[in-house]
């Protein structure tokens, strides 16, 4: 029997249910649905300690943190904009990813990774998207074809998550649904030639 894949979905912010986490929900729903296991780092799970390279002391949500992504066969990470950039939440979480350095699969080595941005406008969810997509190359990681830049102004979600942007729905959904099925690919033994 295959083990289920399993993407953990990293992202919002400090303030519960900011419409980068709703955005982040959504796409990490498409995954449930395309039959993924999906573990979410969210709000306070991301209140940690400045990242160190000089200390190998972690607290319990650091390790956490790791020792999901290094079980993970994709991410879904989702960042607003802040000033025409990730957030420095998110940023110090990716940091923390330098802990699997070492490992057989280091950093996001042979993972797909959805990356989405919310931010009030499109300079700075466009922005903060490409950073995103870069952090994730500069990690080894993948970045699905499709990418997630969410206007607030324009995409608003409800209290239970809803919006009415079929068109920005759609896209997270195919985030969501990208990284199970690069997950699965990956999975899949190379043919000899």
């Amino acid at each position: 029997m295959i083990d289920p894949i399993k993407i953990v979905a990293i992202g919002g912010t400090t303030r519960p249910n900011s419409s980068s986490e709703k955005a982040l929900r959504i796409a990490a729903r498409a995954a449930q649905h395309s039959g993924a296991q999906v573990c979410f780092i969210t709000g306070s799970d991301l209140i940690l300690p400045i990242y160190e390279t000089q200390s190998s002391d972690r607290d319990e949500r650091a390790i956490r943190l790791v020792q999901q992504v290094r079980g993970a066969d994709g991410l879904l990470i989702s960042s607003p904009g802040y000033h025409g950039g990730m957030s420095g939440l998110i940023k110090n979480a990716i940091d923390y990813l330098e802990d699997l350095s070492d490992d057989a699969r280091p950093y996001l080595h042979g993972r797909a990774v959805g990356c989405i941005a919310s931010a009030y406008g499109w300079q700075a969810s466009v922005t903060t998207l490409h950073q995103l997509r870069q952090v994730t190359h500069a990690l080894r990681g993948w970045p699905t074809p499709m990418g997630g830049a969410i206007n607030s102004q324009v995409t608003q979600f409800d209290e239970s998550g809803q919006s009415t942007d079929v068109a920005a729905i759609s896209n997270l959904e195919l985030i969501g649904t990208q990284v199970v099925e690069f997950a699965r690919a990956f999975r899949q033994p190379t043919p000899l030639s």
